[in-house]
C-alpha cells in the first residue's frame, strides 16, 4: 500500500486507483496530431504499485528506447462519489491537490496504437506515477491561474497556466463518476500541457504548480 503524504496534517489517506486523462490541454493534443478538443475527456488507470514520491528515481525500463515525461496537476479524492448530480458535487469530492509526473513509454504506446493493441505497459511500469506531497483544499483552494511547470537539468520545459485545461478538474470528477465510483484515496492526474519529450538516464527533473506543490525526480 502506498500512502498518500499530507503537508499539514495528520489526516491518512491511501492511494486507490490512478485515473489519469489524456489530451486535456489543447496545445498538447496538437503536438501529438489531434487538431479537434475531444468532447468527452479521454481516461485510462495506472496502478497504486506505479507510485514513487519526491526524492525517489525513476527506473528507465530496459524494453523503452523513448521515456517521456508528463508533468499534471494531481486531485486527491476525499469522498466516494458516483454519478456526481452536479459541478458542485463533483467539486466537494476533492479533498487537495498535488502535482505528479506520468512517465510514459512513447515508442512502446506508439507501436501499440499502430496496431490497435491497448497500450497498458507504456504507461503501467514501476515507477511510473511520481507524486508530490499533498496540500489540503481547507488549506488552500485552486484558482485555476497557477503556473504548471518542469524543468530538466534546470531547462524549462513545460510552462503553462492551469487556466488552459479544456476540462476543469470538477468537470473530470464528474464525468469520471459517471463511469466508476471515485472512493477515498483516489488520485486523477488531470492532464499535461504542451513541451512533452524525452528524458535519458541521469537527467534530473524538477516538476511543480506554483502556491500548490514541487518534486524532485532523477532518471536511473
Amino acid at each position: 500500500m502506498k500512502k498518500i503524504n499530507i503537508r499539514n496534517s495528520s489526516e491518512e489517506f491511501i492511494a486507490g486507483k490512478i485515473v489519469c486523462v489524456g489530451r486535456n490541454y489543447e496545445e498538447h493534443a496538437r503536438e501529438l496530431g489531434h487538431n479537434e478538443p475531444d468532447e468527452f475527456p479521454i481516461i485510462f488507470l495506472k496502478p497504486a504499485s506505479n507510485i514513487i514520491f519526491s526524492g525517489e528515481k525513476v527506473v528507465h525500463p530496459s524494453y523503452s528506447n523513448n521515456l517521456h515525461y508528463e508533468t499534471e496537476l494531481v486531485l486527491l479524492i476525499g469522498e466516494t462519489v458516483k454519478d456526481a448530480k452536479d459541478l458542485d458535487e463533483a467539486e466537494k469530492a476533492i479533498d487537495g491537490y498535488g502535482v505528479g509526473l506520468d512517465m510514459t513509454l512513447r515508442d512502446i504506446q506508439n507501436a501499440a496504437k499502430d496496431k490497435g493493441d491497448p497500450w497498458t505497459i507504456a504507461k503501467c511500469f514501476d515507477t511510473a506515477a511520481v507524486l508530490s506531497d499533498f496540500i489540503l483544499k481547507s488549506e488552500y483552494r485552486l484558482t485555476m491561474n497557477e503556473v504548471i511547470r518542469l524543468k530538466v537539468n534546470g531547462e524549462i520545459r513545460q510552462n503553462c497556466s492551469l487556466n488552459k485545461m479544456t476540462h476543469t478538474p470538477a468537470q473530470l470528477v464528474k464525468y469520471i463518476s459517471s463511469v466508476m465510483t471515485l472512493e477515498k484515496g483516489d488520485l486523477i492526474y488531470t492532464g499535461t500541457p504542451a513541451g512533452v519529450s524525452r528524458v535519458v538516464k541521469g537527467d534530473k527533473l524538477e516538476a511543480e504548480i506554483s502556491l500548490v506543490a514541487v518534486l524532485e525526480t532523477e532518471i536511473t
